[in-house]
């Protein structure tokens, strides 16, 4: 295996929903040769199979080449049968690189033969778009080839964080792998503000929505902080400012509510992983 170098690296993809999907196309489009991934996906999707038809992907092959980086992303309830699979196959030296919520990496440590190396990762839904962020984090087999080659796969979606422990990536599930939902919400929120106060639902909505967006691509190239952004946008006495004092209400505005949220979150995910 040649690390960061797509062309050389063999994927086995095992489970191919919708982020699995969003990979599968982040790395035909960054050029691993469809020779070079292998799919194992017992539902596969009309979608998968045109692709396969037109790309020559090996879709639920009958042998498994020995992949260089197996990448599990199927659902965690699902893990059981998965690793069953997966460890009947002759995965020596072959990098665990799950994308599975909340299951943690001494799960696939017990699975798998001693000195795997495993990367538990977390992406989050904008990984559709090209536009996801993904924290990673290895045991202690994984080494810098390793790190190389999984920052490869999921910069193929966005971009790529590393924390320094496990247990911080309980909080990149809170804030990024659940956060979109949260930007979601703002969107619903601000868009019935705007029609239950006369505006048309369609206007609501694209109001609500190009202002979220356009409010995170500036700040996303600003040099200036979220903080001063704000301000920037806050003239004294005026109606942003009337706004705010609602929204920073302290004990209920939305820092607090945000802070609660994150804590469910956070603490939901130390469930899961056991």
């Amino acid at each position: 295996m040649t690390a960061g170098n797509g062309s050389e690296t063999r994927v086995l993809l095992c489970g191919c929903g919708k982020m699995g999907s969003a990979l599968l196309d982040g790395w035909l489009e960054s050029g691993i040769g469809p020779d070079k991934i292998q799919i194992i996906e017992p539902f596969p999707s009309e979608r998968l199979m045109s692709i396969s038809n037109d790309r020559g992907l090996a879709v639920n092959p009958p042998v498994i080449r020995n992949p260089s980086v197996c990448v599990i992303a199927v659902k965690p309830q699902s893990m059981d049968p998965v690793l069953e699979y997966l460890t009947g196959l002759n995965l020596r030296g072959t990098l665990i690189l799950s994308i599975a919520a909340g299951v943690r990496i001494a799960r696939f440590e017990s699975a798998f033969s001693g000195g795997t190396p495993v990367i538990r990762a977390m992406p989050n839904t904008p990984a559709a778009i090209g536009l996801g962020i993904t924290a990673i984090i290895g045991n202690g087999s994984v080494d810098d080839r390793h790190l190389a080659t999984a920052t490869m796969l999921l910069d193929a979606v966005g971009a790529t964080v590393r924390v320094r422990s496990e247990d911080d990536m309980d909080t990149v599930t809170a804030i990024s792998g659940s956060g979109p939902a949260y930007v979601f919400l703002l969107i619903e929120a601000l868009a019935e503000a705007g029609e239950r106060r006369g505006l048309s639902e369609q206007m609501s909505l694209d109001l609500a929505m190009l202002t979220v967006f356009g409010a995170a691509t500036l700040a996303s190239g600003s040099v200036r902080t979220p903080e001063q952004l704000r301000n920037d946008v806050t003239s004294p006495n005026g109606t942003t400012a009337a706004a705010l004092d609602v929204l920073l209400e302290e004990g209920s505005g939305l820092p607090a509510l945000m802070e609660r949220a994150v804590e469910a979150a956070e603490a939901r995910s130390r469930e899961l992983g056991g």
